[in-house]
């Protein structure tokens, strides 16, 4: 595959994208109709989709959402996963409520590393922006991650003018007490995100200055590859990264794809559409054809959809409305994985 796909994230809902918080970036609206149970795709189905993609150059998997951990057969498919010879990094993402519940089994799956969202360390704040009152309970799974030893622990924290931007450095603190990686996130202009103004973007330079005043001179590290975050040095050797996808995009060296729950492909967070997998897989096709259709599909990708929408200037808003959403929920954020 040209400009090879190394990193496949997959939701695993409990339905298609089910989610126990309402996180008001991703998710605008508080009820949802999830998909009948049938349209997602099973345990095997997974395993021989994830195989298919090895074939071609994928090497890391992570599993994500919606919430994985609401899916109650999570540890089976790591289980299913973790001994792929072709998989050298299986990963998940988690809103982190359950996983005081699963840290551990999911360790003896073989699951290699957990990565926390956590957007504030104040309880208001928290119960303000997931209308759920559980700032608790991720804490007491980022404790539990510690314990069972899942290494490489990381927090994703998006930051958003005027709501989190002050706890820069709370949250730099609160990883250096978890021994926890912190990952800041410009707020992105994806489906859900029907609030979004750049207005609200704290941008990548802006923090850096704000840890700065702080911290003292921080220093880029040089790293090779394709990770969407730029990672930095603190002067006393604490790293953490910046996600800066809105203000410097990196659609040229992205690596990335997605599966929906139900078996969606989507090679950009920005994509109106995806590519239907699910279907062939049911009616019997081949993996040959499968691959086909995969490489065919990675081979004509044309998308920069982040670079794209900085183009747009003053002219950016949200990119879709709650009615586009309602029409189409494949374009909200918490159905792709972050």
């Amino acid at each position: 595959m040209s400009r090879p796909a190394e990193i496949l994230t997959w939701p695993v809902g409990a339905t298609a994208f089910d989610r126990n918080f309402r996180c008001q970036y991703c998710m605008p609206e508080e009820e949802y109709v999830w998909l009948p149970r049938e349209d997602v795709l099973s345990v095997e189905e997974i395993v021989q989709l994830v195989d298919i993609f090895t074939q071609l150059g994928v090497d890391k998997v992570r599993l994500t959402g919606g919430e994985p951990l609401m899916r109650r057969e999570v540890t089976q498919v790591v289980e299913r996963l973790a001994p792929h010879p072709r998989i050298r990094d299986l990963s998940l993402t988690t809103n982190g409520v359950q996983l005081s519940r699963y840290a551990e089994p999911l360790k003896r799956a073989g699951l290699d590393r957990v990565t926390v969202s956590l957007d504030t360390l104040r309880r208001y704040r928290f119960r303000h922006l997931t209308r759920r009152d559980q700032l608790q309970h991720v804490l007491k799974g980022i404790d539990a991650a510690g314990r069972a030893g899942l290494g490489g622990l990381k927090i994703n924290t998006v930051i958003i003018r005027n709501y989190n931007q002050d706890e820069l450095v709370d949250l730099i603190e609160f990883g250096k007490e978890k021994g926890a990686e912190v990952r800041f996130i410009e707020y992105m202009d994806v489906g859900g995100a029907t609030h979004w103004s750049m207005e609200l973007v704290v941008s990548a330079r802006e923090m850096l200055e704000k840890l700065e005043r702080h911290y003292g001179p921080i220093q880029m590290l040089a790293e090779n590859g394709s990770a969407p975050a730029e990672r930095y040095v603190l002067p006393d050797g604490t790293t953490f990264g910046i996600v800066a996808s809105t203000t410097e995009p990196f659609c040229r060296t992205c690596d990335r794809s997605r599966i929906t729950a139900d078996g969606v492909w989507f090679l950009c967070l920005y994509a109106a559409q995806g590519i239907d997998l699910r279907s062939p897989l049911r009616e019997g096709a081949s993996h040959e054809e499968i691959r086909s259709l995969i490489l065919n599909g990675w081979r004509a990708r044309l998308d920069r959809g982040a670079e794209e929408r900085k183009r747009l200037n003053s002219a950016r808003g949200p990119l879709y409305r709650i009615e586009d959403l309602r029409k189409d929920p494949h374009r909200e954020m918490h159905t792709r994985g972050g």
